[in-house]
């Protein structure tokens, strides 16, 4: 990308394909945090807390950090995010406080409040359905184990003390926006599935902003989906098919499609309600040739007023989605 454009990371949804073994998945998503770290354009690489989704494999959040960042040398990873309600925030200052001292500077900590998964599925990771309203003082006792000072008497996070890793606040709503203004912590946009709210979010974050101990002034990250390639014609065939995926994905969640949805189902539902869900949940798209995505990402950054835009490689096919990384990282 041109200097003039906004800064660039990315969220790797470490998608797993239909029929695909899971460790193959994560080998590609292996691969992509390799090529992008050679490329040395991309701010970050973050992994998102999923559970019971038989399309998505990093659950394991930290685990798969861990992984990653072993195999890379200058990319920062992080969590896009964890969902702190499903943790102790003792656990997870220990989880990061770990990475932090085996990959010192690299290491980020994404908090989300949503559970990540199905109210079943919270059943079974024996949540407490009112913990995302502790929200707010889990992060700061999160905050106080890897600062130099706990919040509790007695405890320690070890590893994790004095590790400092950056925290982020995720959001898709006005809530996450006003914790991360009055906690002082930047705050991230999941604009790429959940549009609705971006600009309200960010203004209300900007004007709301305090100073804190990390961070000085507001910074912004908000996600988009991106589907570039050389030619206009192939990025827009490779977009139909990720909408397809979409579309597969949300349906399959309704009882009244399951088990019957292959091919011919999906082509069924490609006007219908879920389809309409998964048109708007696109809403932010860049799709096209280099030209294309690169004047998108810059008209997005400043509708959303974002310090740095956060893409998904929304692409299926390995070789695609590596080309799509050296076109994004490429100079005007």
């Amino acid at each position: 990308m041109s200097t003039a454009g906004p800064r660039l990371s990315l969220l790797d949804l470490a998608t797993v394909g239909r029929d695909q073994p899971i460790g193959e998945a994560l080998e590609v998503s292996t691969t992509l945090a390799q090529k992008a770290d050679s490329l040395g354009t991309f701010e970050r690489l973050w992994f998102a807390e999923h559970h019971n989704m038989p399309s998505i494999a990093s659950a394991a959040t930290a685990v798969l950090l861990a992984h990653v960042a072993a195999r890379t040398e200058r990319l920062r990873v992080g969590s896009g995010g964890v969902m702190l309600p499903n943790h102790s925030p003792l656990v997870i200052a220990e989880q990061f406080g770990t990475l932090a001292e085996l990959h010192p500077g690299r290491i980020d900590l994404g908090l989300g409040r949503a559970p990540g998964s199905d109210q079943v599925t919270t059943r079974a990771l024996r949540v407490d359905p009112r913990a995302s309203e502790r929200f707010p003082d889990d992060v700061l006792e999160l905050q106080g184990y890897l600062s130099d000072e706990s919040l509790v008497p007695t405890i320690q996070a070890i590893p994790g003390r004095g590790t400092k890793v950056p925290l982020y606040i995720l959001g898709s709503s006005l809530f996450g926006a006003q914790l991360a203004a009055a906690l002082g912590l930047p705050y991230a946009f999941a604009s790429h599935f959940a549009p609705d709210a971006l600009q309200q979010a960010v203004e209300v974050y900007r004007r709301d902003f305090r100073p804190s101990v990390q961070l000085t002034e507001p910074y912004v990250i908000a996600a988009v989906n991106v589907v570039v390639a050389d030619e206009q014609e192939h990025a827009e065939a490779m977009a139909a098919s990720v909408l397809r995926s979409r579309v597969r994905s949300l349906a399959s969640r309704v009882p009244a499609y399951a088990g019957r949805l292959d091919d011919a189902a999906v082509d069924g539902l490609m006007d219908s309600p879920v389809a309409a869900q998964a048109r708007h949940m696109m809403t932010y798209s860049a799709v096209g040739d280099l030209t294309t995505v690169r004047d998108y990402l810059g008209r997005f950054a400043e509708h959303a007023r974002a310090d740095e835009v956060m893409v998904t490689n929304a692409a299926t096919a390995l070789d695609d989605r590596l080309r799509a990384l050296e076109l994004l990282a490429s100079s005007d």
